[in-house]
């Protein structure tokens, strides 16, 4: 029987996380990491600076405009 390549790929994986004791803690600690960095990290120390001070799209473009052509 000829599965299909996304199938194979599929249930390759599956089998080895399933036969695996300390790889599935190795992988819960990178995905706790990943949700750290991307989620936790962006919300306290990486605010929208656009959207905090501008009220309109216009607004934000035209200071992006001129923050990208004006040389300091």
């Amino acid at each position: 029987m000829k599965r299909n390549i996304f199938s194979r790929v599929f249930h390759f994986y599956y089998e080895g996380f399933k036969s695996m004791t300390i790889g599935k803690t190795l992988w819960a600690i990178i995905l706790i990491k990943l949700f750290v960095m991307f989620v936790i990290l962006k919300i306290f120390f990486f605010p929208n600076f656009l959207k905090t001070n501008f009220e309109t799209d216009q607004e934000r473009s035209d200071y992006v405009l001129e923050q990208l052509t004006n040389p300091k």
